[in-house]
């Protein structure tokens, strides 16, 4: 994973504490689209374009809530080449599903970075939305990105959903705030743990997480209680990758999703409604990772397993639950 810095590329690793600790750096393009008159960024059908990886489950988010609120039309997409090696994130196209830079035409995912300026420092990651009236980067934080679609943009689609009640969104940001760590960077903090003992910390504190949100969905259609929400997508782009990738790749072994009953028929149910299957793509999930994480797989050996059928029967119906309207 490479850096950036005063607008020059170094081939750097992921950054570790003196104990083994991974520690993510925070992104760095915090600014909003909003409905108001005289705004910077006003949302608009066709102004924007997402920059997103298949593989990367914070881009994965975006790339839901975009097609579960029938913004398809409305907000673009280029899509990364699933290994992330030297140069960071690359546009070549010898990949299933990959589309080149459809923008810019640039080869690599940090020139989008330097078009917005050209003197950055930080890292090159994805999601971004950028836009092409102001010619610049708007935002590179999942969360954030999200919450533009599910209001600002939400309007502009095809789709009656809300996926962040506005008397909901405080316990929707708790429930991501609750997740996050021990859950959804959790698995990165087992994986490139470079001790023992932070290792083993990370792992306690994942299977902590996973085994109190196993009992809450044994009781709960989703993690707001019966209203499907942003939190769960959230949830379910780290459960999607648990088994194909995080178990082996990055140690986190206690226990397959596919072990927890209420985790695996919430993933199933949530992987089958409208729309979000065809967002997923295992192959450049483990492609991603097993590949470009050689200090992890030096092989850069792609396993084949296992045979997961995300097309299930599941059992959620016997739990009250529903997709917000909006208004």
């Amino acid at each position: 994973m490479g850096i950036m810095v005063d607008g020059v590329w170094r081939s750097d690793t992921w950054v570790r504490d003196n104990e083994g600790h991974f520690q993510r750096d925070p992104t760095t393009f915090h600014h909003q689209v909003v409905d108001e008159p005289g705004a910077r960024f006003t949302p608009e059908a066709g102004r924007y374009h997402l920059y997103v990886s298949y593989a990367c489950p914070w881009a994965h988010r975006t790339l839901i809530a975009r097609a579960l609120l029938g913004l398809e039309e409305v907000i673009d997409v280029s899509v990364v080449h699933p290994h992330m090696l030297e140069g960071g994130w690359s546009f070549e196209t010898d990949f299933a599903a990959t589309t080149g830079d459809r923008l810019h035409g640039k080869d690599f995912l940090r020139e989008i970075y330097l078009l917005a300026d050209p003197d950055y420092s930080g890292r090159v990651t994805v999601p971004v939305l950028w836009d092409t009236k102001e010619n610049t980067i708007v935002n590179n934080e999942s969360r954030e990105i999200i919450r533009m679609f599910s209001t600002v943009f939400a309007p502009l689609g095809t789709a009656n959903l809300d996926l962040a009640p506005e008397a909901l969104r405080g316990v929707i940001d708790e429930r991501i705030d609750a997740i996050y760590e021990p859950v959804n960077n959790g698995v990165y903090l087992c994986g490139f743990a470079t001790t023992q003992e932070a290792y083993e910390e990370a792992l306690g504190e994942l299977f902590d997480a996973l085994g109190h949100w196993e009992k809450y969905l044994g009781e709960h259609r989703y993690l707001v209680g019966d209203t499907f929400s942003e939190a769960d997508l959230c949830m379910f782009t780290t459960l999607l990758r648990f088994d194909p990738v995080y178990y082996g790749h990055f140690k986190c072994n206690l226990n397959h999703v596919y072990e927890l009953p209420n985790l695996w028929n919430y993933l199933l149910e949530l992987y089958q409604m409208p729309g979000v299957a065809q967002t997923c793509h295992i192959d450049h999930i483990q492609q991603h990772y097993y590949y470009s994480h050689d200090m992890i797989n030096p092989t850069r050996v792609v396993p084949k397993g296992p045979a997961l059928n995300h097309l299930a029967a599941h059992d959620r119906d016997r739990l009250v639950g529903e997709l917000a309207k909006r208004g």
